[in-house]
């Protein structure tokens, strides 16, 4: 069975979950379809992501039937492996959209609990229907976040926040989420809101946006005052006078949308 849908459109791969009568919830297949396409997207020339689930949620959480077989695994031997880089393959899940070059964009809805919400926090930016509900459902099974929401949290919101929600399980509608920092926006449609950003982005310098999220991620990772302001000059140096630059520029002057050739 299928777990993830992969299409490509305008330079849009759109990432879709697709296990929708079981509220796509994450097994250990579906781990491994979601990292492999983000894997695979990393190497293509898109120019930016939607992330969405099919069906009545994004992702409602982990899927109860694999607590069995993961309980019946050596804990040890299925968490602390680093298997891509410094993940193993369930924080990988979430942790891969930061990898991928180019903006990631979530359309939440329904649950988005668990596993759903880590992997929602992986991706740049989180646009959640009014009806959307979210928590960090962990501690329901007696266990701690560990897809990579603790790496992610503390970029996003305040420690009492990540202390409420985690010590709580409690889900939190999308207008509070929306207030302490956990989605973007809220949208009637989430899915179409997603992709009109998309193509917003799509309109933009493919190198350029691509280096924006490199500086992003290097000044969210801790690194120096002098290593980011670095970073800064030296992808600027990089974009000015390229095809790309020179494009944007020739747009803006004649009145009409650019066209980018070439890989960024």
């Amino acid at each position: 069975m299928s777990r993830v849908r992969v299409e490509i459109e305008n330079h849009i791969a759109a990432v879709t979950l697709t296990r929708a009568d079981k509220r796509n919830a994450l097994d250990p297949e579906m781990a491994e379809a979601i990292v492999a396409a983000g894997l695979a997207l990393c190497e293509s020339d898109i120019r930016a992501v939607v992330l969405s689930g099919e069906g009545q949620a994004f992702c409602a959480g982990l899927d109860v039937a694999s607590f069995a077989k993961f309980a019946a695994a050596d804990p040890e031997g299925l968490v602390m492996p680093r298997t891509h880089g410094n993940t193993n393959i369930f924080q990988e899940v979430a942790m891969v959209w930061r990898r991928v070059p180019v903006p990631v964009i979530a359309a939440l809805h329904g649950a988005v609990y668990g596993a759903g919400f880590q992997l929602a926090l992986g991706a740049d930016i989180r646009i959640a229907q009014p009806d959307a509900r979210l928590a960090v459902m962990e501690m329901k099974w007696g266990l701690v976040p560990d897809m990579g929401g603790m790496a992610l949290l503390p970029g996003l919101t305040r420690s009492d926040v990540i202390r409420l929600l985690t010590y709580t399980a409690r889900p939190v509608g999308a207008g509070q989420a929306l207030d302490w920092g956990l989605v973007t926006e809220i949208a009637d449609d989430p899915l179409a809101a997603a992709h009109d950003l998309a193509a917003e982005i799509v309109g933009k310098s493919p190198s350029a946006i691509r280096a924006a999220k490199r500086l992003i991620g290097l000044a969210e990772s801790g690194a120096s005052e002098g290593d980011i302001l670095m970073a800064e000059s030296r992808e600027q140096a990089d974009l000015i006078g390229k095809p790309h630059q020179m494009e944007q520029i020739a747009a803006n002057l004649a009145g009409r949308a650019p066209v980018f050739k070439g890989k960024a």
